[in-house]
């Protein structure tokens, strides 16, 4: 009777998500776009770029630069982190990683090593929920639970980026998040590299990032992937050969014209 009750408040919280009327839309829209090929940038369409500009949102950086942006999502440890971390201290490649919060539970101490090798972590969510259908309320107590708990761990005192869970969203839950003070991030290159059970091989992901890189690339990478842990050092350095060279995030909004 306890889980049908709680099943019972997840739906109709979930309607009433659906049928409030709000000042801006609740379209959900699940992030995608053309792939991008022969080192030319993917391009959302002028519907999304607006609308991810409206609210200070961003996906790619600057065209014009050989600068690349290193981004992790981690909703659970799947042993390849410290091996990840690894490579980037010994390569000096700063990266953001978007922690929920069954990892800042289940991993405080990698949590640290993260902030005090000088990386940032990022906020995706309590439960990575569909925000689309997360009242407002709900959506402000995810964020402030993974901040204030990183915070708690970590020392780290501000978390301004956020990555929506599942990669979905609505312009009602970029305002939201931007009235809590975060950016949204989304990314420029992703594969399929979160299936544990259906690795391919280091090459696999050397090759799926070598394909789509492009000058101002934001890379979403999942540290559950023994084939991401595999292959980024060599990522890492042949990129570098190439002439690119890796920032942070706070490197590209600084550089953000106003």
């Amino acid at each position: 009777m306890k889980i049908f009750n709680k099943m019972l408040i997840v739906i109709m919280a979930a309607l009433l998500v659906t049928h409030t009327t709000y000042a801006v839309s609740n379209e959900s829209i699940g992030w995608g776009f053309k792939k991008a090929r022969n080192g030319q940038p993917p391009d959302a369409g002028a519907k999304y770029e607006n609308l991810l500009a409206k609210y200070d949102a961003f996906y790619k950086g600057s065209p014009d630069e050989k600068v690349l942006y290193l981004t992790f999502d981690n909703g659970y440890e799947n042993g390849f982190t410290p091996q990840v971390l690894d490579v980037l201290k010994e390569e000096q490649v700063p990266a953001i990683f978007f922690v929920t919060g069954h990892y800042i539970r289940t991993e405080p101490e990698l949590l640290k090593r993260m902030v005090n090798e000088g990386h940032i972590v990022g906020n995706h969510s309590n439960s990575h929920p569909d925000f689309s259908r997360t009242s407002d309320d709900q959506i402000r107590r995810e964020l402030a639970y993974v901040k204030d708990e990183v915070e708690k761990i970590t020392g780290q005192k501000h978390m301004n980026y956020l990555r929506p869970p599942r990669g979905i969203f609505s312009e009602r839950t970029l305002k939201v998040a931007k009235e809590e003070g975060y950016t949204h991030v989304f990314w420029s290159l992703a594969f399929i590299d979160w299936k544990v059970k259906e690795q391919k091989g280091w090459k696999y992901a050397y090759d799926s990032i070598m394909a789509q890189i492009h000058p101002g690339a934001i890379l979403l990478l999942h540290t559950v992937s023994k084939d991401n842990a595999d292959a980024l050092q060599k990522v890492i350095q042949d990129l570098k050969k190439q002439g690119y060279r890796f920032e942070s995030l706070d490197d590209l909004v600084m550089n953000e014209p106003l």
